[in-house]
């Protein structure tokens, strides 16, 4: 029998708790810190692969379409990969952003403190584009101003993922409702 290496398992993030602290450089200039400048009811902070992805591609393609949308709800949108500044810059204009920021250079331990899995790369992808060594897969995750966690969703895969008309729903309801975010019993079962 094979010995497997000790798995390094993501972390858990916990509704209505603070989640990591997370900065970025943007390619529009600056930084995006996390609780500097919030949205006025949530940040919508979705990592994605990187450029090599065209599953990302067409992901942020369908929520840019929806960006003003999310901005009439008091939404901030920023897009983050592990991704250099090129490749962040190639994909914003990729998708014609304009209301969506575009963060690169996570930090991988960053990632993982956000429960994002890590996959090391497998070459070229179907587009022709050379994946990085390592980066980070898919998360969603609405963050209230004060910085606790109100929706998260990661996945293992490029695949389905959280359709963005659905999440915008979702925050319709949730602001017209007063919804308070869900899963936060941590005690015993």
């Amino acid at each position: 029998m094979t010995s497997q290496p000790d798995a390094i398992s993501p972390a858990a993030l916990m509704p209505r708790q603070h989640v990591p602290a997370l900065e970025v450089p943007l390619v529009s200039g600056g930084r995006y810190t996390l609780g500097q400048q919030p949205g006025e009811n949530f940040d919508l902070i979705v990592f994605y692969r990187g450029l090599h992805c065209p599953v990302c591609a067409k992901y942020l393609l369908e929520l840019e379409r929806l960006s003003e949308q999310y901005a009439a709800r008091g939404v901030r949108i920023i897009a983050i990969s592990s991704d250099t500044e090129d490749r962040a810059r190639t994909m914003a204009e990729k998708v014609g952003a304009k209301g969506i920021e575009f963060g690169y250079d996570l930090d991988l331990d960053t990632a993982r403190q956000w429960g994002l899995f890590i996959s090391a790369s497998r070459g070229r992808t179907s587009i022709g584009i050379e994946e990085p060594t390592l980066f980070s897969e898919p998360g969603v995750f609405l963050v209230r101003p004060d910085g606790t966690l109100y929706y998260g969703s990661v996945q293992t895969m490029p695949f389905a993922r959280p359709p963005f008309d659905d999440l915008l729903g979702a925050v319709g309801f949730a602001l017209d409702k007063t919804y308070p975010a869900r899963g936060e019993y941590g005690g015993e079962v």
